[in-house]
């Protein structure tokens, strides 16, 4: 089986795969004073308790946007495996299906190029991927496989504890649509601010990027295909019609991907 691991700034990811099945998966708190002893406990214990072998894994891929927990679980990869971990950076980007600008190599995050290389052999096609995790990223891909841009904003809960943290009286409250835009207590007008203020951002940066797109590469923007991931993008979900398409797991099938075309 391949370890799939997707190291992000809030949680990271862990998924077994067998063929293109994921069998199992499972998520930690991103925790850079963690060693590669202390990781691999937690997750040999995890593979006990899900009836895993550690001789069933074969191989290991690496994603990371945590520079600092790069070193552990590379460490944590080669004990499972035996060998080192495919490490997803720049190196390895001009075997993949898509292009990154020159200028982008070394600042895109790999999880963004997994993401878009799982988006773009999905649609062959202009797609736009909405990642909803700690930062909010919107990634532009043309119908060649050119990534033309990404925007970066906040993401839902890093807005929301930004909010209730630097403030005296205000609390968290949970990421959920209120009934209306008008709050009538803290909770609701909270919400109304980020839950329906972000709608209004995540559709108007949409149709804005489609635009920009179909101008920069001459495509059609309703044309444009939109996914979305990451694990908040089942707030906005209900209430916005802009997200065609959602799958939680995009950055790991991307991952299974790439290491397929790596392997060959």
């Amino acid at each position: 089986m391949l370890l799939a691991i997707d190291i992000g700034n809030t949680n990271i990811v862990v998924a077994l795969f067998h063929e293109d099945e994921i069998v199992h998966e499972w998520r930690m708190y991103s925790d850079i004073k963690r060693t590669a002893d202390e990781y691999s406990s937690v997750l040999l214990s995890l593979f006990r308790d899900s009836g895993i072998t550690q001789r069933a894994v074969d191989s290991a891929i690496l994603s990371s946007v945590v520079p600092l927990l790069i070193g552990p679980f590379v460490k944590l990869c080669e004990r499972i495996t035996g060998k080192k971990p495919l490490l997803m950076g720049p190196s390895m980007y001009n075997k993949l299906p898509i292009t990154i600008p020159e200028s982008a190599i070394h600042e895109i995050g790999t999880d963004l190029v997994c993401n878009a290389v799982e988006a773009y052999q999905r649609y062959k096609s202009s797609v736009i991927v909405v990642d909803f995790g700690t930062a909010l990223t919107f990634t532009a891909i043309d119908k060649k496989g050119n990534i033309q841009g990404v925007a970066i904003t906040p993401g839902l809960g890093t807005a929301l504890h930004s909010l209730f943290s630097n403030t005296a009286q205000l609390p968290s409250v949970p990421l959920e649509a209120p009934p209306d835009s008008l709050g009538t207590n803290t909770i609701h007008s909270i919400q109304a601010g980020i839950v329906l203020g972000y709608k209004g951002l995540v559709e108007s940066l949409i149709s804005q990027i489609r635009k920009d797109l179909a101008k920069k590469t001459g495509c059609k923007a309703e044309e444009i295909h939109v996914i979305a991931t990451g694990g908040l993008n089942s707030v906005l979900k209900p209430i916005t019609d802009v997200l065609e398409n959602v799958d939680k797991q995009l950055t790991l099938k991307g991952l299974k991907r790439v290491a397929e075309i790596l392997i060959q």
